[in-house]
């Protein structure tokens, strides 16, 4: 096991991390910007060290100062949480050339599964289910039409390096295809450094079910079932629950079964999700796989019992996974919701700002992940979530009755958060019944 680690992150996940490295014996070297100076989880890590100004790009997106601050600490891993650098293959390789070890996959295996056509590619060599559309990156704009009209309208431009909304167009006919292939470009160029695009089918109705995954070092891999993330606003996940409601569990079970195969089939070691678009006839089409530990993991934690990030560690650190796929099973249901520093009622505006009032939920079956403590000050420098309000319960109905009590305990003064917006989905009667789609959302709040 690792003596030191450095934990290249901030927020809620880095306060997570120092947990699960405490549990294990291993101290914790946590960096952050000026903008986080103040941010009480540094005072649980065992040291701290200031890498830059608030802005990302001068602090926790610069490698070289990661890396300095891992070599002035004589560290033997960093453990890059989500976001940031955590899906960064140079990243990756630069700790591997620094004889640093990186807490997640190769760099080869994080190109081959990150990049969103080579990963496709190898999707396909494994008999897992994977979108009609293009083989590879378009070139131009008639390469586009000509995919388009072979697999029929609507499709979507999807940028090959990325996610999270950015290098994405839905087209529903030639004329909009044709003037949204050169901004998908340079969104995906701005965004990710990385302009590639390729084209999908489109699905108007779709549910989001993605299978979390872990592999180690030793050629093993597993799934820990899945997640419905399909209640979400701009391609942003809102809630998350575990196992997804109303899906044939054959069905799933051999999705779930390729999803491991194509982490083994890629060499990969550390916790991944496959993520997939699932249609109203639950076909399945695996939409891409995010390398890294994911913002819902509390949620399949719960229902397996499996502790994710700590898995992590022991995977990097060369141990083999304690357990078979036949170990595995699921107990009960699990739900998340995100809570961020937006004002619902105002378009999601940010609303950062000194939290005075901060009255957290609890009682059985409620986790809550979080870094902030009343006085502290919620920066605009970053994304606005601060916390995920987690519960779990014997069945689906007693898990949304729970949340429901567990966000009316709730107290957050004076910022707005979307709080309010949590308590008025856990009573709409759509959700409650399940089964709502990616836009479901999006068309309420019209």
């Amino acid at each position: 096991m690792f003596k030191r680690v450095l934990i290249a992150n901030r927020g809620e996940i880095a306060l997570r991390i120092i947990r699960a490295c405490k549990e294990l014996g291993v101290e914790t070297v946590c960096v952050y910007s000026t903008a986080d100076k103040d941010a009480p989880y540094l005072r649980m890590a065992d040291r701290a060290i200031c890498i830059g100004p608030g802005p990302a790009r001068e602090s926790y997106l610069n490698i070289s100062r990661v890396i300095s601050a891992a070599e002035i600490a004589d560290v033997d891993a960093i453990h890059p949480g989500y976001g940031f650098l955590s899906e960064r293959p140079d990243f990756s390789e630069a700790c591997r050339d620094c004889k640093i070890e990186f807490i997640g996959p190769s760099p080869e295996a994080m190109g081959k599964l990150g990049d969103k056509v080579a990963c496709k590619n190898t999707a396909k060599a494994n008999k897992v289910p994977v979108f009609p559309g293009s083989d590879g990156a378009i070139e131009d704009e008639e390469e586009a039409v000509a995919v388009a009209i072979k697999i029929g309208y609507p499709v979507i431009i999807k940028a090959s390096a990325g996610g999270g909304g950015r290098g994405m167009r839905v087209c529903r006919n030639e004329a909009t295809l044709r003037s949204s292939i050169k901004a998908a470009q340079q969104e995906a160029q701005a965004a990710f450094g990385n302009g590639a695009v390729f084209i999908e089918k489109f699905l108007e109705h779709a549910r989001h079910v993605e299978v979390q995954c872990l592999g180690d070092k030793h050629g093993n891999a597993v799934h820990l079932f899945e997640r419905d993330c399909s209640m979400q606003r701009r391609h942003q996940k809102v809630i998350e629950e575990a196992p997804g409601p109303s899906i044939d569990r054959r069905k799933l079970e051999k999705v779930a079964e390729g999803a491991a195969r194509l982490l083994k089939a890629s060499n990969y070691a550390g916790a991944a999700t496959v993520e997939f678009l699932m249609d109203d006839h639950q076909n399945f089409y695996m939409l891409e796989v995010n390398t890294r530990v994911q913002v819902e993991h509390p949620v399949t934690e719960l229902i397996t019992g499996v502790d994710i990030v700590k898995m992590s560690i022991v995977i990097a650190a060369g141990e083999p996974l304690p357990f078979r796929q036949k170990d595995i099973a699921i107990r009960g249901h699990a739900m998340e919701c995100r809570i961020n520093a937006e004002d619902p009622a105002q378009g999601f505006r940010p609303s950062p700002g000194r939290i005075t009032t901060w009255e957290v939920p609890g009682g059985p079956g409620v986790r809550m992940d979080t870094h902030v403590v009343p006085g502290y000050s919620v920066p605009p420098n970053y994304d606005s979530m601060i916390g995920k309000l987690i519960v779990h319960a014997d069945t689906r109905e007693q898990c949304l009755d729970r949340m429901s009590r567990a966000l009316d305990e709730f107290r957050v003064d004076p910022i707005k958060t979307t709080i309010p917006l949590h308590r008025r989905l856990m009573q709409n009667s759509d959700f409650r019944k399940g089964g709502v789609d990616i836009h479901y959302l999006e068309r309420l709040l019209k």
